[in-house]
């Protein structure tokens, strides 16, 4: 660990437009850590044959990677705050790619495990960082942008990069989709090099606490609305075959999915366009979109076109959450507030598999709906009632650009 030098090149003023090149590393950062999260599930069965076990502990190297992010978050923040941030970037992406490297190479079940968990505290880094760099780049008046431009990555690596590494796993084999994935990391290691400029870190002794976060005004409810609303999101999605089983349209999984993901994308793209505006009221419609789609699979779930819309629903209500999310916790706790949506996200995102699965085991597929419903009537709530701290009227930003 070292400490930031004077001679440490800085983050020049913002720009009056938005510098895309660099923004667009960043989204390509967040694309590839996405993407390296959830390949296996696109090749689980090729990949359980290669490292000669069974599909469930295949399964698991999805798990130990939303878990070392969500677990490192904190720990991984506080001990690197004096590194330079580009340098650190740099060594979050580096890790991601020998692990990709490693996993197309390996035919070991362990060593593949103690890469991904390797790449999963990277990818903490990199989501802890994101924000903050995205932030800096950009004219306050413009943050909200920057910021959704830099979290598109999300919505592309689930509605583009899973589904044509599901294709090239088929054509091409697993091992060499995880082995051309480190490629494109390493092409993308040269991009952030060029265009992403460098931020030191903060000096021993200065800058708020992480955890001093929790104590801000709105740091909570946003959180809250971040563990309840991505948990929803996940025990439906990572089950969606299972419900669509139930009701007669098993082999309709693809359809739906990418009908989800060109619904995410509109949402990234309105959202990316309004946030700086209208973070409060985007983050109300996405909250009742996501509840009336849910509804929607709770009454009419046997009728295709039902589904299909509430599909699109579901998708418009999610795709720019993350935007949302990220800006509404930073606006509340600043950047140390990062490490505690990391951390709330991906374990909500590991918490949604496991309790999705006590679902389906104890009262089917049908309790899918009702789970959300459970947990987006008290997201809905939260984000009504923070209307002065967490999801306020006029976001800090604008009130201190206009002043």
């Amino acid at each position: 660990m070292s400490q930031a030098s004077p001679h440490t090149a800085v983050l020049p003023a913002p720009a009056a437009k938005l510098p895309l090149s660099a923004l667009l590393a960043l989204a390509a950062a967040a694309f590839m850590a996405i993407l390296t999260e959830a390949l296996p599930a696109g090749v689980l069965p090729e990949m359980a044959r290669g490292l000669s076990v069974g599909e469930a502990a295949a399964g698991q190297t999805l798990t130990v990677y939303a878990l070392a992010t969500g677990l490192s978050a904190i720990p991984v923040s506080l001990a690197t705050a004096t590194w330079g941030r580009k340098r650190l970037l740099l060594l979050a992406v580096l890790t991601i790619t020998v692990a990709n490297a490693v996993t197309a190479l390996s035919s070991s079940y362990l060593l593949t495990m103690a890469f991904r968990l390797a790449a999963g505290v990277a990818a903490a880094v990199i989501w802890a960082e994101l924000v903050g760099y995205a932030r800096r780049l950009a004219p306050p008046r413009l943050a909200g942008r920057a910021i959704a431009i830099t979290m598109g990555g999300v919505p592309l690596a689930l509605s583009v990069g899973i589904p044509v590494g599901t294709f090239l796993g088929s054509a091409i084999g697993w091992r060499a989709t995880f082995g051309l994935t480190a490629l494109v990391c390493v092409l993308l290691l040269g991009w952030i090099t060029v265009s992403v400029p460098d931020h030191p870190g903060r000096r021993p002794g200065r800058g708020a606490s992480i955890l001093g976060a929790l104590r801000l005004p709105g740091v909570l409810p946003v959180l809250f609305v971040v563990a309840a609303y991505v948990l929803a999101h996940n025990i439906l999605y990572t089950y969606i075959s299972a419900f669509l089983g139930r009701h007669g349209m098993g082999g309709s999984r693809d359809l739906v999915l990418l009908v989800f993901g060109i619904a995410s994308v509109v949402s990234i793209l309105v959202t990316g366009a309004l946030v700086d505006r209208r973070l409060r009221g985007l983050t109300v419609v996405g909250t009742v979109l996501f509840l009336v789609a849910a509804v929607l699979l709770l009454v009419a779930a046997g009728n295709a076109f039902a589904v299909y819309g509430a599909t699109v629903l579901w998708g418009l209500g999610w795709g720019g959450m993350g935007t949302l999310l990220q800006t509404a916790v930073t606006d509340a706790g600043g950047d140390q507030a990062q490490p505690l949506l990391v951390t709330a996200w991906n374990s909500s995102m590991a918490g949604g598999g496991a309790a999705g699965g006590l679902l389906l085991d104890t009262l089917g597929p049908g309790s899918f709906p009702w789970s959300a419903l459970a947990l987006l009537a008290p997201v809905l709530t939260v984000v009504l009632g923070a209307r002065a701290h967490g999801f306020p009227v006029e976001r800090p930003g604008r009130r201190a650009s206009a002043s």
